[in-house]
């Protein structure tokens, strides 16, 4: 008999418990041990549940209750999330986690309390929900040199974006109606200013490179820019506009980002739509492999969680490995990249966008006041440099998003 405790009984929380307690007979099955709940904790009043008896809220009757051997952390946030899980571990309790933001900040420090304690931290439902992909990134995939990282990781904005494109509405309507339908918080700055998708990046990248990532040293850029003359020119294009965590291993150091992107239809992030992510991981050995699914939601997540308890249950357990470092030299600063620009401008000529910018391809944009026009690769400083020579030109600078094809 194998006993844990859920830290949170929200969205995810609940949905621990459900597929323990629903799928039980198949999971004592696949792990030859039976697998209970004993504690579950909340600061809320849970008399009235069916299992209000595991409910507490003191988190040391679950600490120091040496039954209990793992702990399924989906607070989520820092505090007091972070304080949770480090006692756990320093007592040898294995912790498992759904929460980004704590992984993001604290993964290092955190993984190797666990190493020196005997216990284990595993956050696979961190990134991408129930898609399994940082199992497959840090085992799978470990016989290769990972070159890029490339990926839908915000179901939300994946939302909005495509809701854009297809039935033709602005940004603000697309985020009621991702409100409305429950995929976006009443303040949605987490996922509409690319926050979600930069620690999602940064854990992703922490794993493929061995060391972890600074997110505040990540350029992030969200969607809430796009508009719907941007989408009237994207689709004359034949493209459409994904929020995507991007980054890449250059020899020693790494490179990543978080932007929108124009990309072709033909693209195979392109037909990933509605909340669902996709990850795209480029190796040595593998070329490039897809990893597609609903990225978020209570069962999707909490089936994450619960792999990883029966990895541990199962003796399948390990950590993922990367090292922390105050010296952040090892990250390539944006402005040493280069990038494709799709910029839509006014109040300039053909002739002074190409003696600034230098030859461009112009786009259609049915018989609109505004020019819009894709830039050859360009080294971001440069382009800002560029920007600035518009605007001093008269130009008034209405959308720039960066381009792959």
């Amino acid at each position: 008999m194998t006993k844990i405790a859920i830290l949170g009984f929200g969205v995810v929380g609940s949905g621990v418990l459900e597929i323990l307690t629903k799928n039980q007979n198949s999971i004592n099955k696949k792990t030859n041990c039976d697998v209970e709940v004993k504690k579950i904790l909340d600061i809320r009043d849970f008399s009235d549940h069916e299992y209000a008896h595991l409910f507490t809220d003191n988190y040391d009757e679950i600490l120091n209750d040496d039954e209990i051997k793992v702990i399924a952390e989906v607070i989520g946030g820092v505090e007091p999330s972070y304080t949770f899980t480090k006692k756990a571990l320093e007592k040898g309790k294995s912790v498992v986690s759904s929460n980004k933001e704590l992984v993001a900040l604290h993964g290092a420090e955190l993984m190797d309390i666990a190493e020196k304690n005997g216990a284990h931290y595993m956050f696979e439902a961190s990134v991408g929900g129930g898609i399994p992909v940082l199992r497959p990134l840090g085992l799978c995939l470990a016989a290769n040199d990972v070159y890029e990282i490339c990926g839908i990781l915000n179901g939300t904005t994946n939302y909005i974006l495509n809701k854009m494109f297809v039935e033709n509405v602005a940004f603000d309507e697309a985020l009621k109606s991702a409100q409305k339908k429950g995929y976006a918080e009443r303040n949605p700055s987490a996922d509409v200013d690319g926050i979600d998708a930069c620690r999602k990046i940064s854990i992703l990248m922490s794993i493929a490179y061995g060391k972890q990532l600074d997110c505040s040293k990540i350029f992030t850029e969200g969607i809430r820019n796009i508009t719907i003359d941007d989408v009237s020119v994207i689709e004359e294009m034949n493209c459409v506009v994904k929020l995507l965590g991007y980054g890449k291993i250059c020899d020693d150091k790494v490179f990543a980002r978080v932007s929108p992107v124009i990309i072709p239809k033909d693209h195979v992030l392109a037909n990933v739509r509605g909340v669902y992510n996709g990850v795209m991981v480029t190796g040595s050995e593998t070329e490039e492999v897809t990893f597609i699914g609903r990225g978020a939601g209570k069962l999707p997540t909490a089936s994450a969680v619960v792999a990883d308890i029966l990895d541990i249950v199962k003796n399948d357990k390990h950590n993922y490995t990367w090292t922390h470092s105050d010296n952040t030299d090892f990250m390539i600063d944006i402005n040493d990249t280069d990038s494709k620009f799709f910029v839509r401008v006014n109040n300039i000529s053909d002739d002074i966008i190409n003696d600034i910018i230098g030859d461009v391809s112009f786009c259609k944009c049915n018989d609109s006041d505004y020019k819009a026009f894709v830039t050859k690769e360009i080294n971001e400083a440069v382009f800002s440099e560029m920007k600035s020579s518009l605007i001093k030109a008269g130009a008034e600078i209405l959308s720039v998003i960066r381009v792959i094809y």
